[in-house]
């Protein structure tokens, strides 16, 4: 189980602690929150009443932020609490498409673009008062956009850069769909952490007879841009791996892509054992959806797929469809992006809770302590594999 470093306790915080989290993240904010308001009121601390840790003790860390926004559509960003010297972390969600404006008296859904204007409007706000601003954006704004192919534009390039450019001085996200956009500014901290640990924990919590070992399971890539992810999963769960690519036609583009025409199989034999895939986001769900078909034809055993972040985008019939037909087993996201109440409410689903998880790392950050620990998860995987295995 992660614990708090008793080295975090013994280093002076950066600055007195604020969470922002805006309106698309306000509720895994709260949980945030609410994890540092009980271990700081726990622990018996002897600088506690030093002036270096003014502040420390708190009953919320949350600071009043709001984005209102005027008829025709535009809006200000507005800071209720004084920031002065303050390390701010702010939390935004910009795949939380449930938030809605008025424009010209039409009911707008909030867009990506929306919650990143809405986020350098906070920053802005700020004013250039606090002591450190990070930036905790767990689904990468624009991180599909991340290379060139053709005339095209660098979106999460300049994204980074321009939030680097109003002050921010780290970026934490979750699972970045190709880390080396980080490249975009050397010059500043970016982090992109896996929850490889919170989604194994969902796994074994939810299903109890398992075999975790590579007779009976296998973890399966369901293209070569995933495959790191999933060779990191098989190493540390000690299983064999797999993966399928996507044979593309290149003479024509369909919704910004060029269309999938078949998934080749590139593994051991499946016939009957369990199946992990592994990718970094369901969005419309149709080439997981192609992939666990095309491992169900193979005759595999059960399958469960883990994703970072369930967007489903084209809705959840067909994965209803699936788990009815027996082609799934369960489906693992996590809560770092907007989760309707119909998908928490489908019986094949499984939350994994990554509240638990930013609160270490904003603790730990807090106190100016390296994160290395937090961000590999491999001892607390085998922690978690062994309790399993002698339950």
């Amino acid at each position: 189980m992660m614990q708090r470093s008793q080295r975090v306790l013994e280093t002076i915080p950066t600055g007195s602690l604020g969470l922002i989290p805006l309106k698309s993240c306000q509720q895994l904010g709260q949980q945030v929150n609410d994890y540092l308001v009980k271990w700081r009121h726990s622990i018996e601390l002897e600088h506690k009443s030093n002036i270096a840790f003014n502040g420390y003790e708190r009953d919320s860390y949350l600071i009043d932020a709001q984005v209102p926004r005027f008829g025709s559509g535009e809006a200000k960003g507005s800071i209720k609490d004084s920031v002065r010297g303050n390390d701010l972390y702010i939390l935004v969600d910009v795949c939380n498409y449930s938030l809605t404006y008025k424009l010209y008296g039409y009911t707008n859904h909030m867009s990506p673009d929306d919650h990143f204007q809405d986020l350098k409007r906070v920053i802005a706000a700020i004013g250039g008062k606090a002591r450190r601003i990070t930036v905790i954006m767990p689904y990468l704004y624009e991180s599909r956009q991340h290379k060139r192919t053709a005339r095209e534009s660098l979106d999460c390039a300049l994204a980074l850069q321009e939030l680097t450019r109003m002050g921010v001085e780290n970026i934490i996200t979750f699972e970045a769909h190709e880390p080396r956009v980080q490249n975009a500014i050397p010059l500043h901290s970016f982090e992109t952490v896996t929850p490889a640990y919170q989604l194994i924990k969902g796994l074994l919590s939810h299903v109890d007879d398992l075999q975790i070992d590579s007779d009976h399971m296998l973890v399966i890539s369901p293209d070569e841009g995933g495959m790191s992810r999933s060779v990191y999963l098989a190493n540390v769960l000690g299983l064999d791996m797999g993966m399928f690519y996507k044979r593309r036609d290149y003479t024509h583009v369909v919704d910004g892509r060029n269309p999938v025409i078949a998934h080749e199989f590139l593994g051991t034999d499946i016939q009957g054992k369990d199946i992990i895939v592994v990718d970094d986001m369901i969005s419309s769900g149709d080439s997981m959806l192609e992939v666990v078909g095309e491992l169900k034809n193979r005759k595999a055993g059960r399958i469960f797929v883990f994703s970072t972040f369930g967007l489903f985008t084209n809705g959840l019939e067909r994965f209803d469809e699936a788990y009815e037909k027996g082609i799934i087993s369960k489906v693992l996201t996590t809560n770092l992006v907007y989760q309707p109440p119909e998908l928490l409410k489908r019986p094949y689903y499984i939350s994994c809770d990554m509240s638990k998880y930013i609160a270490l790392l904003v603790d730990t950050l807090n106190h100016d302590v390296s994160i290395s620990e937090l961000l590999d998860p491999y001892e607390r995987i085998q922690a978690l594999l062994t309790k399993y295995r002698n339950r």
